[in-house]
């Protein structure tokens, strides 16, 4: 038995190429990874001669050790077939794989030392040592960097590998872990990663769907959802974000701007948003802007009051309180639908800029409209109650001017307080034809009476 595992040694520690080459020819480099060293066997081994090769077999525990000490490997029992480079051992039972990056666990495992290449099948656990990020699946393979083939470590994963990568802030702290599922991973060094079918992301404040992923939380700092993308917001300002693709900006891991690129629709609690791109502003985890733009879906936003669209549009959330609404451009800001006219009162311009006021005079909380502006070719139409009309039909005005400002009342009765208009000023006043009586009509004169 110590002739085997002498023998075992000697042929895991590998016979140069140079030694395989046909006497006259010249020696090609190959890029060769591990030579193992026999650590430990339990006394079972065995060997078999086939043609130049001696394949050696060892069970009742084995532990191999890479000569560099760059990695360690123990299983139940080991397989070793060819020599040199083309060295290939394979490991049944209870595998487990270490090295200064990874720990891993599977019910077996191949290793090819020509490309350093390990292949975990079955139960496999992956933990990076240094986030503790974990991946879980039936299948793994794993390259170690090597010079001249792979400047860092890349991992490829199918059968649905669940992966939980950790977040750090700033100072190193250890956040929330992403939860992302998805057909098959390939992940290149720490940060970077693409996964294709049906990729799920999951984390208590937010969601995506996508048939395809890419996330690079190191120095790109971005991610991109591709494939009937769905990106949702969890929480209080809870929102749900759909285009044909997501752009993602990231800061240690954080997401902290959303982009939907073509087709955008938005939703939230307060808004209904169509555009060509949406563009969501995070801080925190909470919802603090909302920009839009385009020119073939130019942006439209309706909210249970309000009808807001032009070229671009700005919505401002901080503290997750509507505060600022911008629009830009044949901007146009409409209130709320009039139960008998169905219609809105609006104001226009070339920018039309809507505050909200988050209490009221005494200090009470309310989120309402406090003051509206036109600029730039204003105009404004609004109607007023007229009791008058016996139909409850009202005075119509509209007015045009280089500056437009409405200002509403900020106590419990709410309603318009003044108007102000600035520069070339016209405008049109329109009150409701009065109603006849019925009287009345039929006691006027006749055409023949009126001759």
């Amino acid at each position: 038995m110590r002739a085997l595992a002498l023998g075992l040694i000697a042929l895991l520690a590998g016979a140069s190429l140079e030694a395989q080459q046909r006497p006259g020819r010249a020696a090609k480099p190959a890029a060769a990874g591990c030579k193992f060293q026999l650590e430990h066997t339990g006394g079972l081994g065995t060997q078999s001669i086939v043609g130049a090769d001696t394949n050696y077999y060892a069970g009742g525990g084995v532990v191999l050790v890479c000569a560099d000490s760059s990695a360690r490997i123990t299983s139940d029992s080991v397989a070793l077939y060819g020599r040199g480079a083309n060295t290939l051992v394979q490991f049944i039972g209870s595998v487990r794989y270490v090295d200064s990056v990874t720990v891993q666990t599977a019910d077996r495992g191949t290793y090819y030392r020509n490309g350093d290449r390990w292949e975990a099948r079955g139960r496999v656990h992956t933990e990076n040592q240094k986030d503790q990020s974990t991946i879980d699946g039936p299948s793994l393979d794993y390259f170690r960097s090597l010079p001249g083939v792979r400047d860092t470590l890349e991992l490829y994963a199918i059968g649905r590998p669940t992966i939980r990568s950790f977040t750090t802030d700033s100072a190193g702290k250890r956040g929330e872990p992403y939860v992302i599922v998805a057909d098959r991973v390939r992940m290149k060094g720490n940060d970077r990663t693409w996964a294709g079918g049906k990729v799920q992301i999951d984390r208590s404040d937010f969601a995506s769907r996508s048939d395809s992923l890419f996330l690079d939380s190191g120095a790109g700092n971005e991610g991109v959802l591709v494939g009937k993308p769905l990106m949702k917001g969890l929480g209080r300002d809870s929102f749900e974000l759909t285009g044909r693709r997501i752009h993602l900006d990231l800061d240690h891991q954080d997401v902290t701007y959303v982009k939907a690129l073509g087709e955008g629709h938005a939703v939230s609690a307060q808004l209904d948003l169509v555009a060509d791109t949406i563009g969501l502003d995070l801080d925190k985890r909470k919802l603090v802007q909302t920009l839009a733009w385009g020119d073939s879906i130019r942006p439209r936003g309706l909210t249970t009051d309000y009808e807001i669209r032009g070229d671009s549009v700005a919505f401002d959330t901080p503290d997750q309180q509507l505060r600022e609404v911008r629009s830009f451009h044949h901007a146009w800001v409409g209130g709320k639908v009039d139960t008998l006219t169905k219609e809105r009162d609006w104001m226009s311009g070339d920018s039309v800029v809507a505050t909200f006021v988050t209490s009221d005079s005494a200090g009470v909380p309310r989120n309402s409209l406090g003051t509206l502006e036109a600029r730039g070719g204003a105009r404004s139409y609004y109607r007023l109650a007229n009791k008058k009309s016996p139909q409850g039909l009202p005075s119509i005005d509209y007015t045009r001017g280089d500056r437009i400002t409405v200002l509403m009342k900020t106590g419990a009765l709410r309603g318009v307080d003044q108007v102000q208009i600035h520069g070339n000023v016209d405008g049109v006043h329109i009150e409701p034809a009065p109603t006849v009586p019925d009287s009345a009509a039929a006691a006027a004169p006749g055409p023949r009476d009126a001759r």
